[in-house]
């Protein structure tokens, strides 16, 4: 095992063009089953079981054997709530582990590298950090470590977990109220704060410019849901139900007032896995490469109080914006898929807006949600129906434009030009994001 710093991270303005730009390719990815919960008693459907089943459909699709492998890079986190603890975030000590190799928490609802590598074997691992972030930071570090010769053929894997209990218990979400000066910006039942935060810059957004939640955020969540029934993978494509209408999506109850059910994603357990290698390398693998033009991570700012507002909102989103197309060397105009992070609806406005995506400027995401927006139109916006769609592996978006520049999405291929693409895992102002195209030297 490797321990590493941050100095990999490309986190502001002005670093120029990304030096790795179209030498580093995706060629493989792996999703296993998704499920609701882990039911706490099929082995072969715990974390560790699926992650050794998502890196083998990722080593398939890319043509490689398991001996191919040099970088392994894995985020031991802990989907449910790792903060404080609780009875959704961990399985034992007040529940009972398994026999060996379950007998801790390792393999059941955290990976780690070590516990990979102790039950599937990779013989030829030169490269594997001890500390790894989410799937958007972690992706973008697998790609540096290519570039920069760490390894020459990496495996990602991310794990998103979910048992039973209510989702995030842990820390002061058991207690039955938040004190100090966290009551005043964190009810109780608020984890993280983006629920609840990102509800005041949408309401500022209806009101500023002339629109409703329901007309603004609406046909995007109902479109997601349809993207999602076309991805085979997807939770909502395996489990249902069979589709959302606009009624659906108004009548629903509320959870923070706008704020809707069907405006949050679903927690699911599943894993998914990439596979990342050097262009020259990717020539020989089994489909045509994705080549990475950037990657990006941090922050495009802070609000200036403890309540972000649309102000906030859209000056950090461009600045994320910025970055992005100035390491991949790309513009708004050369941008064929989108697929921006989507863990709460309200999150997709003022991206959209940010990024300028198919000309879009502030204040027009309602009448651009109004378009046409589906795969079959000319606006095919979050093509593969992200994590609203396929419920929370936050691997969607990135398997969606890995398919897409392919042309192997299959009912979800969009009628439009695919060469290139931008995702994303990145809630509200952050930045974690990949700019990929089919064509080295696009």
């Amino acid at each position: 095992m490797t321990t590493v710093n941050s100095s990999w991270r490309r986190d502001k303005e002005g670093l120029g063009i990304w030096e790795h730009r179209g030498k580093v390719a995706i060629t493989g990815w792996g999703m296993s089953p998704v499920d609701r919960r882990w039911d706490g008693v099929s082995m072969e459907k715990t974390l560790g079981a699926y992650a050794i089943v998502a890196i083998n459909r990722a080593l398939e699709d890319a043509g490689i054997g398991a001996d191919d492998v040099d970088g392994l890079f894995q985020c031991p986190n802990n989907m449910a709530g790792t903060a404080g603890g609780g009875p959704a975030a961990s399985w034992g000590p007040t529940r009972p582990y398994f026999d060996p190799p379950y007998d801790s928490e390792d393999g059941l609802t955290v990976v780690t590298n070590k516990w990979i590598l102790n039950n599937m074997s990779l013989p030829n691992i030169q490269y594997s950090p001890d500390s790894m972030p989410d799937i958007g930071e972690g992706l973008g570090m697998a790609a540096q470590a290519v570039g920069d010769g760490k390894c020459k053929i990496a495996v990602y894997i991310y794990t998103a977990n979910n048992l039973e209990g209510r989702y995030r218990q842990g820390g002061e979400n058991l207690d039955d109220a938040v004190g100090g000066n966290r009551q005043w910006h964190a009810p109780w039942g608020n984890h993280g704060g983006l629920m609840y935060s990102t509800n005041v810059p949408v309401q500022q957004y209806c009101a500023k410019y002339g629109t409703t939640w329901e007309e603004l955020l609406g046909p995007f969540v109902v479109n997601q849901h349809r993207n999602g029934l076309m991805t085979s993978w997807g939770f909502y494509s395996l489990h249902g139900p069979s589709g959302l209408t606009m009624e659906d999506y108004v009548n629903c109850r509320s959870i923070i007032y706008p704020l809707r059910l069907w405006d949050c994603d679903r927690p699911v357990n599943g894993v998914g896995a990439f596979v990342i290698t050097t262009a020259d390398r990717a020539k020989d693998m089994k489909h045509r490469p994705v080549f990475i033009m950037n990657h990006n991570q941090g922050s495009g700012g802070s609000s200036r109080s403890s309540q972000e507002v649309l102000e906030d909102t859209e000056i950090a989103k461009a600045k994320v914006a910025r970055m992005v197309y100035e390491g991949s060397g790309l513009h708004p105009r050369d941008i064929d898929i989108f697929n921006p992070y989507d863990g709460y609806s309200t999150f997709m406005p003022t991206s959209l807006e940010a990024f300028e995506w198919h000309g879009v400027k502030r204040g027009d995401a309602a009448d651009f949600f109004k378009g046409d927006i589906s795969v079959e139109g000319p606006h095919p916006f979050c093509s593969g129906g992200g994590n609203l769609g396929c419920g929370r592996t936050r691997t969607a978006m990135y398997i969606d434009s890995i398919e897409q520049l392919r042309g192997t999405a299959g009912k979800r291929q969009v009628k439009v030009k695919a060469e290139t693409a931008i995702c994303a895992y990145a809630p509200g102002n952050s930045a974690a994001y990949l700019a990929l195209s089919n064509t080295s030297s696009y």
